[in-house]
C-alpha cells in the first residue's frame, strides 16, 4: 500500500489488527501461565492498546510528511482502538467457546460474579477499548499534532 493512498481509516484498521494480534498473543500467554482469569493481568491490554494507538498516529504522521490534520490523527487512533477492541473481543468469544473452564474461573473471581456471560464480557471489552482509545488518542494528539497547528482564535 503506497503511503500517498494512506487514509486515516486504512491506517487505523491496519494498526488495529496489529494491536489486536498483540493483545491476543498476550492473552494466550496469560492462559498458558494460568493467570488469564485474574483481572489484574488484563490491565496490560490497556498498555498494548495505548502503544498501538500511538504507533498508528505516528505512522500516519510520517506518511503525511509531518503535515497531519489534527482530526485525521485523532480519527486514526480511534479507529485503531475500535478495530483492536472488536477483533480482540471476537477472539475472546472464540477462546471461551473452545475453553469454557476459563469463563467459569472468571465468574468465580470477577466483580460481576455469576452474572458474567460471554456477551457481557465481549461488550465490556469493546466498551473499555473504544473509550480508552478515544482518551488515548486525544492525549497522544497533543504530542503528535503538526508544529504549525494553531487553535481556533474566535468564532466567525
Amino acid at each position: 500500500m503506497a503511503d500517498q493512498l494512506l487514509s486515516p481509516e486504512r491506517n487505523g484498521v491496519r494498526y488495529g489488527l496489529y494491536t489486536a494480534g498483540c493483545m491476543a498473543a498476550y492473552f494466550l500467554l496469560a492462559v498458558l501461565f494460568g493467570v488469564a482469569h485474574k483481572i489484574e493481568y488484563s490491565y496490560a491490554n490497556s498498555a498494548i492498546l495505548a502503544v498501538g494507538v500511538c504507533l498508528a498516529i505516528a505512522h500516519y504522521k510520517r506518511a503525511r510528511h509531518d503535515r497531519m490534520p489534527y482530526l485525521h490523527g485523532y480519527g486514526t487512533g480511534i479507529i485503531a482502538a475500535a478495530v483492536a477492541s472488536l477483533v480482540f473481543g471476537l477472539f475472546f468469544i472464540i477462546v471461551t467457546v473452545v475453553s469454557p473452564g476459563l469463563m467459569e474461573r472468571m465468574r468465580a473471581e470477577d466483580l460481576f460474579g455469576f452474572d458474567l456471560s460471554v456477551t457481557i464480557a465481549f461488550l465490556a471489552i469493546l466498551l473499555q477499548g473504544v473509550m480508552s482509545g478515544v482518551i488515548i488518542s486525544l492525549v497522544a494528539m497533543q504530542y503528535f499534532k503538526s508544529p504549525d497547528h494553531k487553535p481556533m482564535q474566535q468564532l466567525e
